[in-house]
Formats: C-alpha cells, structure tokens, sequence
C-alpha cells in the first residue's frame, strides 16, 4: 500500500471478488494516535442524560427499549451520540465502571463535526482508493468510533450493511474500517464469508409507520451462516479494510486484556442510485449526506 492510498488492480479485483479487502499500513501509527488522544477528550466531556444511555450489544440488537432511548438512537444521523455496553450502569443508571471503559461507540456524525476525523474521511488518502474502485459521486452516510473494550468488547454476529442502510439497486454502500490499534484474533478481528457479496440480502431494518412504537423493525430474517466459511481478517494499526455493503462479516466478543479502537465510516454512490426513506438513518436539513470528495 503506498502512502497516498494508491491501491493496484489486482486490490480491485480482490475486492470486486471477495467483497472486502484488507490495506495494511493506510494511516501511520501517529495518525492513528492523535485520532485515539482525540476521542479521549470528547468521552472525558461527554454528559449523557440517563434516560439515554443505551446499552448495545451486538449490531442486530439496539436494545431500544424505550421511547427516549429509541428516539436517542434513530435522531443521532446528524450529532454525535453515545452507545454503551452492557453491565456498566447500576440499576440507578450510574456508572459502575470507569467511563473511557464503558462505550461500545460513538456516533454517527463524527465525519461531520470532528475536524481531526473529517480530515481523515476526506483525505486524498480515502478518495484516492474509494476514485480507484470507480466510484464518480460517493456521498458519506454515517461514521463511529468502535471501542471493542478489553473484555467486555461486545460480539457482533453475523450480519449484511445493507440490511441496515439500504440501497436501489443494492451494491452501492461500502464500510471503511480503520484499525487504531491492532484488530487480532484475540481482541475480535473481522471474520468474512468471502463472495457472499454476491447473494442479496433477505433481511432489512426499517422504520415503522410513524406514531407507532418501537420506531424500528426488521422484515425478514437472517440466514443460518456456516461458521466454517468465515475467513479472519486481521490487520495492523494504521491497516485498512474496504467492505462490501452485502458481503456477510461478524466479529467475536473481545476476551483479551486489549482493547480494539477504530474508525469507520460507510459511503454510498449516490449517481443513479434511490436511498430508501424506510431507512432508519436519514439525510437532515442540518446534514445533508456530504459529498466525500472535495
């Protein structure tokens, strides 16, 4: 991988093939330090009213029990909010671990507010490989920061993007997952099932007709995966990972002693392509989805 985000075509057709692609060294390891030193700051001066603080443990499961928590969730596409994981309030509501150890992510507006992180979305770096697989007018839909805490680190089971950021025709959503620190098979790595990219989707999260409760709800069901055509995808600090938004992929629960932070960001080809509005992130007046090359 070269510095300025030059990726070969042999890159693009693995991607095109396998529906994800692993870049190691995209940013360097001081980059990815000043990205970890800044989200320090913003969770040391994050204030979250109880009543939204919402505890997340896998990617199908918000957990959006009740009005505030779910109106906290689908209204965050243009702020930047706070997840948490499970077990760390009391039946108060209050804290009962350290707070820096507390989040599952932060989102979903990051690229929008954050200057040292809407640098690194804009970068030449990020257009260079997102102009080299083609794309002539991506827009971007939504970022987090994961955390994967040592531990605690929720599992993420098995599951499609699109099914949650929907797209006619499919095939014009992609993730850009940047490892902040190292991304192992101890501290919950990506696992892919590679080509599944090429099967549709047969689940999608929607929003339910408005006034009713809960704001979401899923038509379809998940397939049955097999655990054996997963595929590992490690990679180092700095390294880059290109996902498909339809190829199937899963992290396990973080059991090490090493916490897994990286940013991520998903993008959509906006040039012929319809967003669905039973989406449940949004375009606002506030944010309009903003083009990602300036």
């Amino acid at each position: 991988m070269e510095s300025m985000g030059v990726i070969t075509a042999e890159d693009v057709e693995k991607y095109q093939e396998d529906g994800y692609l692993v870049l190691e060294g995209f940013l360097d390891p001081e980059e990815c330090d000043v990205l970890r030193e800044r989200m320090s700051e913003i969770v040391e001066r994050m204030d979250v009213p109880q009543h939204c603080r919402i505890q997340f443990s896998t990617v199908h499961d918000e957990q959006l029990k009740t009005q505030g928590n779910a109106d906290y969730f689908i209204t965050s596409g243009d702020k930047i909010r706070f997840f948490f994981e499970k077990g760390v309030f009391d039946e108060k509501g209050d804290f009962n671990v350290a707070r820096e150890c507390s989040l599952n992510k932060i989102g979903h507006a990051l690229h929008a507010y954050e200057p040292l992180y809407k640098n690194v979305t804009h970068s030449q770096k990020v257009q260079n490989v997102v102009k080299k697989l083609g794309l002539s007018c991506p827009v971007i839909l939504q970022s987090m920061y994961i955390f994967k805490q040592p531990g605690i680190g929720g599992e993420v089971t098995p599951h499609q993007d699109a099914t949650f950021l929907y797209t006619e025709p499919l095939g014009r959503v992609m993730g850009l997952w940047i490892a902040l620190e190292d991304a192992t098979l101890q501290n919950g790595c990506l696992w892919f099932i590679p080509g599944s990219h090429k099967n549709g989707i047969t689940r999608r999260m929607v929003r339910t007709p408005k006034g009713s409760f809960p704001l979401t709800d899923f038509v379809g069901t998940e397939q049955n995966y097999d655990d054996k055509l997963f595929v590992p995808a490690p990679v180092k600090k700095g390294g880059l990972v290109l996902i498909h938004g339809e190829v199937v992929h899963r992290s396990a629960q973080n059991v090490s002693n090493h916490s897994r932070h990286v940013y991520t960001f998903h993008i959509m080809e906006s040039k012929d392509t319809k967003w669905s509005p039973e989406n449940w992130l949004q375009p606002s007046q506030d944010l309009p989805f903003p083009p990602l090359y300036t």
